[in-house]
């Protein structure tokens, strides 16, 4: 790549090439050599959506593009590694800087640059109703349930831990798919989404004994697939009987869903919080592979997966029963594990990880610390596990603030106390999108 013109450098985050890049190249090449950066796959999960096309085939993409000197993949969101690889004259954007991802990467490359005397050149961005409906096509082709279906298994491939959170409503569902952090070292946003039985049936005001039936829960999963594009993973309680069990399985996923999970138990359900507190039974190995084994057998395509969950330390069954049931789980064909407890260090959880991962270093293993809430995800990607579940935060979130705000209004018989506490209609009507 050697040259005595500047290098001028951008990065594409995108699966099609459109006007608005070509113009961006086309001003480019006015100030030198165009090096064209692609973001990876996992950090374009991070900071922008799941890319409909491989780093390699965006990379073959790009190459295609006339006046291009050379192509690199870009490793990072950030520009540090990138700008100290490449040492370039000037990296050039668009100035498309509204949102505060984008502002925090705008002051990235800044300081970068200002260490050797680089310079950002910044090109007003390429508005046009062509472009407006690509992307519009580009996000709801990943809402399609073909697509969306397969994607948590493109995660485990793609990024260290899939971050699910919970949600249990068209606005929920927004919430976990728009909801963006960053900061001077990195941007982030969740991959999934959690369907809780608990949360579904406390949003009905029902108790969490499989009261609401799938239809109704089948509605929710529809809600929320209507407003979102990323993939779906749904409680699914015992399974019920495996006569049943065979067409939720067949129903999940024709809608698209990517998996469910399944625990080993029998009987009325009980939230496995309480664990001995109440009486819990569960259900005995030969069965529930079994169950597993007929759910495998009725699903249609590779992409969905049938985790089991496991509730021997809920139980107190001991770790060795834990571990039993979790290699004749994954025989059955289980696609991943899930371990529970309700212990509020982490200790018993991480020791199972480690034992399962000594013999099974591929099966995924699910996580989901409420009551062991100080673990990090660091750790837990240290000690093996694929997924991370927030299971029940958001509906947490909201009920002490709907509370507080009905009290302030019976106190003062007006709404004006509470309101600087309230999001405005116009900020939450800006997360639904229109078409």
């Amino acid at each position: 790549m050697s040259s005595d013109k500047p290098i001028v450098y951008t990065c594409f985050c995108t699966d099609v090439i459109h006007d608005g890049h070509l113009n961006l190249i086309n001003e480019a090449k006015k100030y030198g050599d165009v090096v064209v950066g692609v973001l990876c796959d996992s950090e374009m999960v991070k900071y922008n959506r799941f890319p409909l096309k491989s780093t390699e085939e965006r990379v073959e993409l790009v190459k295609s593009i006339p006046d291009i000197k050379d192509v690199v993949i870009q490793h990072q969101v950030m520009y540090d590694d990138i700008v100290k690889e490449l040492r370039p004259d000037y990296v050039i954007h668009g100035d498309n800087w509204a949102e505060d991802s984008m502002k925090v990467i705008r002051k990235n490359i800044i300081n970068v640059l200002d260490k050797y005397g680089g310079e950002l050149i910044e090109i007003p961005y390429t508005f046009n109703p062509k472009i407006q409906k690509m992307d519009r096509q580009m996000r709801e082709k990943l809402a399609m349930p073909e697509l969306r279906r397969k994607r948590l298994r493109q995660l485990l491939d793609i990024v260290p831990v899939v971050k699910t959170i919970e949600v249990h409503s068209g606005l929920t569902g927004l919430i976990a798919e728009k909801t963006v952090i960053a900061d001077d070292e990195h941007v982030d946003q969740f991959e999934a989404m959690w369907i809780s039985s608990l949360c579904d049936s406390t949003e009905k005001g029902k108790p969490d004994i499989e009261l609401v039936d799938m239809t109704s829960r089948f509605r929710t999963i529809n809600d929320i697939m209507e407003v979102t594009t990323k993939p779906i993973i749904f409680d699914g309680d015992t399974g019920g009987i495996t006569e049943h069990f065979v067409y939720t399985v067949r129903s999940l996923e024709r809608m698209g869903v990517s998996a469910v999970i399944i625990e080993d138990k029998v009987g009325l359900k009980k939230n496995s919080l309480f664990g001995t507190e109440v009486e819990q039974t569960q259900d005995d190995i030969e069965h529930f592979c079994e169950k597993i084994a007929a759910g495998k057998n009725a699903q249609l395509s590779d992409d969905f997966m049938i985790i089991a969950r496991i509730e021997s330390l809920i139980l107190e069954q001991g770790m060795e029963d834990a571990l039993e049931r979790a290699f004749a789980f994954r025989d059955a064909g289980a696609d991943g594990i899930m371990i529970h407890s309700r212990k509020k260090e982490p200790d018993e959880i991480l020791e199972f990880c480690d034992k399962f991962r000594e013999k099974d270093s591929e099966t995924p293993i699910v996580v989901v610390p409420s009551s062991y809430n100080t673990v990090t995800e660091e750790e837990l990607i240290e000690h093996g596990v694929n997924i991370v579940i927030y299971a029940n935060q958001l509906l947490r979130a909201a009920f002490p603030a709907m509370q507080n705000a009905a009290k302030s209004i019976l106190k003062y018989h007006r709404a004006h106390e509470i309101d600087e506490e309230l999001l405005s209609i116009k900020d939450i009507i800006t997360l639904i999108d229109e078409l």
